[in-house]
């Protein structure tokens, strides 16, 4: 499943920080993607308030390179953003956006 068509220096960028991409599927609909995030983080809690709190849809995958994903549908990165950083998860130097 490839979700990201991304060059060996953005993988590199993905080990050490977590990266908030957004793409566009076709029309005006966009996706958001969520890599690199930590293994002691309790994903499926994370991801059911996100979609509650923001009204969309989202889901985690499993990918050999980059580990777990969290999708969510529509433009979501500032969102994402800021929640990591108001609940202390992650520091603002910590986190890169790329896309929309």
């Amino acid at each position: 499943m490839d979700l990201l068509d991304f060059t060996k220096e953005d993988i590199e960028l993905f080990t050490s920080k977590v990266t908030i991409s957004v793409k566009k599927r076709n029309g005006r609909q966009f996706i958001t993607n969520v890599i690199g995030m930590a293994e002691d983080l309790d994903l499926p809690k994370i991801l059911s308030y996100l979609k509650k709190k923001h009204n969309c849809n989202g889901s985690i995958t499993t990918d050999k390179e980059h580990g777990e994903i969290m999708s969510f549908s529509g433009v979501q990165a500032e969102n994402i953003f800021n929640f990591f950083v108001d609940q202390e998860i992650y520091n603002k130097g910590d986190i890169i956006i790329r896309g929309v």
